[in-house]
């Protein structure tokens, strides 16, 4: 895998502790784009996705939490349903791609 290319990844967590939570869910707000509470989209390099991986694991119990990583290829088709997130009209971009779509 390249160390400069950027792969886009879902990362999903279950915290156990209240605390714990507050700090990996702020944590994420700064690497990636929230999906729902607990999911985000991340699109990084390798070395950005080894560095999260190292400070969640700084930042949890890993006999209580659960942090899964899953990689999306290509543009993965997604169907929504209920409450969003974000309203009608909001949407990220990056370079010329949504982020979200």
């Amino acid at each position: 895998m390249s160390t400069r290319r950027q792969h886009r990844w879902l990362l999903c967590y279950d915290i156990a502790d209240p605390g714990r939570l507050r700090r990996v869910h702020r944590y994420m707000l700064d690497q990636g784009w929230p999906l729902q509470y607990s999911v985000f989209e991340l699109l990084v390099t390798h070395r950005q996705l080894e560095r999260i991986v190292a400070e969640l694991s700084d930042r949890i119990n890993p006999g209580a939490d659960d942090i899964r990583i899953y990689p999306l290829h290509g543009k993965p088709r997604k169907i929504i349903m209920g409450k969003r997130l974000y309203s009608d009209g909001v949407m990220l971009f990056d370079n010329k791609t949504d982020l979200l779509a």
